[in-house]
C-alpha cells in the first residue's frame, strides 16, 4: 500500500453504551485517499469533449456509429429539404445547415441522440423574421443567434435549465411525439393539402398505394425492434453470435427499410418509368457545394445599402427570441435523452452557439436540436456524438454525388420511420402519479401537453416554464407555516415556525398567522417566533417585525423573536416588546418583558 494511502484520520470513538440507552460517538479510521473529492476535468476536456469518449472508442462502437450515421443521414436529407422550403428557402441551404450542425456537435456535444441540424421550429422562426426579404438576412440571422447562444455558454447560464422542471420536460416529450406522429399519418397515408382533415376527408383522399407501403414498413419495423430483446435460453457461441446478428440488424432496421424501399423504386423506374410507381416520392435534392464566405455585413435592399447596424434594425427581437426559443428546445430534447440527469447545460450552449456561428460562414439557416431526429437515433442505437460525422458525409454525398438517387425514397417509408421512432417516446403514465403526488406538477404537465398541441412546442414550452415559476412565487409569498401551542415551565405560549425558507414576499403571511393565532388564543399567551429560517433579512423583515411588535404590544402580547442571529439582531427597530432568544431551547425568562439588548437606536 503507498504511503498516501496510510493517511488515516481519527474521526469518532469506539461505540460503548452509557446508562441512558444512548451511545457515545465512535472512533473509526478512515482512507482519506481513497474518499477525496474527485478532481475537476480539464477544461480542454470539458469543453472538446470528444476528447472523453475518443479515447475509448473501439470497433462495436464505431459500426453502432456508422449505422445510426447512416440511418440519420437517410432521415435528415428528405426533412433538411422540407424545412428549407418551409422557410422560403432552395434545398441547399437546409443540406447545408444539415452537415455544419452535425459536424460541430460531433466534437462539442455532450448527448450522442442530440441531432443539430434545421428544424420546423427553426424554420418559422426564420420565416417570420425574415419573410420575404434577400436570403442573407438568414446568414445575419444565423451569426446573431449563435453569437448570443455562445456568450451565454461562455458565462456559465446552463442554471437556466432549472426552469424547465420534470414533469414540463416529459409534457413537452410526449407532445411533441405526439404532433410528428400526427403529422406523419399524412404522409403515411398518402393524404395532399395542409392541415389535418376530417375523418371524412381521410377515407375519400386516402391514397391505399401509399397506405400499404407505409403499413408494410411500419410493422417490419416494429417487428425488427423486437430482435435486440430475443434471449435464448441457453449461452453458446453460436447464440452469442446469432444474438448479436439480431442486434445488429434491430439496430439497422431504419436504414435497411429506406435502401429496400428505395431500391425496389430504383428497379421499378428502370423497367417502366417514375409515372407508373403507384406511391409517392421525395422531392429530389438540387446538386451543390459547400463553399465558405464571410457573411454579408453589408447588403444592397430596395434600393439602399444597409449595414450591419440597420441590417440587425430590420431582424428586431428575431435576434434574441431565436436563439431564446433555440435554447430552451434543444435543452428539453437534451434533457429527455441524457443518461442520469447529468446534463451540461452551458456547454450544449456553448456547443449550439458553434453550430449557428459557424453556420453563418457557411451560407445556413439558424439550427438546433430535432426531437424527432433524436428519437431517430436513440432508435438506432447511437453511441457517441462521432455519428453526426457519418451523417455530415453522407448528406454531403447528396449534394454531391447521390443527389439522383434521394429522389427514389418513398414518402410512406420515411413517414413509418419517424412514426416508429417517436411512438414510444409518448407517455401518460405521470398523468396518475402526478394527480395522486402532486396536484401542481399535474397541472404543469396537463397544460405545457395540451398547449403544446394547441399553439405550438415552443409556446407549450414557455407556457410550463411560466406556469411553474408563478408556482414558485405564490409559495414564497405563502410559504407552509406551523402554529402550535407549546408549554414551558408552566408557561404556555404559541410557536410560530415556518416549514420552508422564508424570503422577504412571505413574511406579511406569517404576520397574519400571528393574527390569526393570537385571535384564536384570546390574547392570552406570549408569541414566539422562529427566526431560523429567514433568508436576505432586510429592510422589509424590519419593518414588517416591528410592525407586528407594536399591534402585539397593544394587545399587550409579548413577541419572542427566536434563533436570530446577533448580528441581525442589531438591524432591529428599539422596541420593549422584542425579546431575543438564542438558547437551544425556550426557557420561562423568555416569556417575560425585559429590557431589549442589541438593537440599534434611532
Amino acid at each position: 500500500m503507498s504511503k498516501n494511502k496510510n493517511l488515516t484520520v481519527e474521526a469518532l470513538e469506539e461505540l460503548k453504551p452509557i446508562k441512558n440507552g444512548e451511545f457515545q460517538d465512535t472512533k473509526v479510521v478512515i482512507d482519506t485517499v481513497k474518499y477525496e473529492q474527485p478532481p475537476e476535468k480539464n477544461w480542454i476536456l470539458r469543453r472538446l469533449y470528444f476528447l472523453n469518449w475518443l479515447k475509448a472508442y473501439d470497433r462495436e462502437t464505431a459500426i453502432a456509429d456508422l449505422i445510426a450515421g447512416v440511418t440519420l443521414g437517410l432521415t435528415i436529407i428528405p426533412q433538411s429539404i422540407a424545412y428549407a422550403a418551409l422557410a422560403g428557402l432552395s434545398s441547399e441551404y437546409g443540406l447545408y445547415s444539415a452537415i455544419v450542425g452535425k459536424v460541430f456537435y460531433a466534437l462539442f456535444g455532450t448527448i450522442p441522440q442530440v441531432s443539430i441540424g434545421p428544424t420546423s421550429l427553426m424554420s418559422l422562426m426564420v420565416l417570420q423574421f425574415v419573410g420575404e426579404r434577400p436570403v442573407e438576412f438568414v446568414f445575419i440571422l444565423s451569426f446573431m443567434a449563435g453569437l448570443v447562444e455562445l456568450l451565454m455558454g461562455v458565462f456559465q447560464l446552463g442554471f437556466i435549465v432549472n426552469f424547465i422542471p420534470t414533469p414540463v420536460t416529459k409534457a413537452f416529450t410526449s407532445a411533441t411525439a405526439f404532433i410528428v406522429a400526427a403529422v406523419q399519418f399524412k404522409s403515411l397515408l398518402g393524404l395532399k393539402g395542409k392541415g389535418l382533415p376530417s375523418i371524412g376527408e381521410v377515407f375519400k383522399k386516402i391514397h391505399y398505394s401509399d397506405t400499404i407501403l407505409g403499413c408494410i414498413c411500419l410493422v417490419t419495423l416494429l417487428a425488427l425492434r423486437k430482435l435486440s430483446h430475443i434471449n435464448f435460453k441457453e449461452s453458446t457461441p453460436t447464440t452469442r453470435k446469432l444474438q448479436k446478428f439480431f442486434w445488429y440488424i434491430s439496430i439497422s432496421r431504419n436504414a435497411l427499410v429506406v435502401f429496400i424501399c428505395s431500391a425496389v423504386t430504383f428497379i421499378w423506374v428502370q423497367k417502366r418509368s417514375v409515372e407508373a410507381i403507384p406511391y409517392t416520392l421525395t422531392t429530389k435534392v438540387t446538386s451543390a457545394h459547400l463553399t465558405f464566405s464571410l457573411p454579408p455585413f453589408v447588403l444592397d435592399y430596395k434600393n439602399t445599402t444597409l449595414v450591419f447596424t440597420d441590417i440587425i434594425h430590420e431582424l428586431g427581437s428575431g435576434i434574441l427570441v431565436v436563439p431564446i426559443v433555440a435554447i430552451l428546445a434543444n435543452v428539453a430534447i437534451a434533457k429527455a435523452f441524457v443518461k442520469d440527469n447529468r446534463l451540461d447545460a452551458s456547454q450544449e450552449m456553448l456547443t449550439l452557439g458553434i453550430c449557428n456561428l459557424s453556420g453563418a460562414f457557411f451560407n445556413c439557416m439558424p439550427t438546433c436540436g430535432a426531437f424527432t431526429r433524436s428519437a431517430v437515433s436513440q432508435a438506432s442505437g447511437v453511441r457517441t456524438p462521432l455519428s453526426g460525422i457519418y451523417t455530415a458525409l453522407l448528406v454531403y454525398l447528396a449534394l454531391n454525388v447521390l443527389t439522383p438517387y434521394f429522389g427514389f425514397i418513398p414518402k410512406p417509408a420515411i413517414a413509418a420511420m419517424l412514426i416508429a421512432a417517436v411512438v414510444f417516446m409518448i407517455d401518460f403514465s405521470p398523468i396518475r402519479e402526478l394527480w395522486h403526488t402532486n396536484k401542481k406538477d399535474f397541472i404543469s404537465w396537463v397544460g405545457c401537453f395540451i398547449v403544446c398541441i394547441g399553439a405550438g412546442v415552443e409556446v407549450g414550452l414557455f407556457f410550463g416554464i411560466v406556469m411553474n415559476m408563478v408556482f414558485v412565487l405564490l409559495r414564497l409569498g405563502n410559504p407552509k407555516v406551523e402554529v402550535t401551542l407549546k408549554e414551558c415551565e408552566n408557561r404556555n405560549y404559541i410557536f410560530v415556525s415556518p416549514l420552508s425558507d422564508i424570503y422577504y414576499s412571505g413574511i406579511e403571511y406569517i404576520r397574519d398567522k400571528i393574527n390569526d393565532a393570537c385571535l384564536l388564543y384570546r390574547d392570552d399567551f406570549p408569541v414566539v417566533l422562529d427566526c431560523r429560517r429567514f433568508m436576505q433579512f432586510d429592510a422589509t423583515f424590519v419593518d414588517v417585525v416591528s410592525a407586528v411588535a407594536k399591534e402585539l404590544h397593544e394587545r399587550g402580547v409579548l413577541l419572542v423573536l427566536y434563533g436570530l442571529r446577533e448580528d441581525l439582531q442589531k438591524l432591529m427597530h428599539k422596541s420593549k416588546n422584542i425579546n431575543f432568544c438564542e438558547n437551544e431551547r425556550i426557557c420561562s425568562a423568555d416569556l417575560s418583558p425585559k429590557k431589549p439588548v442589541n438593537i440599534k437606536t434611532n
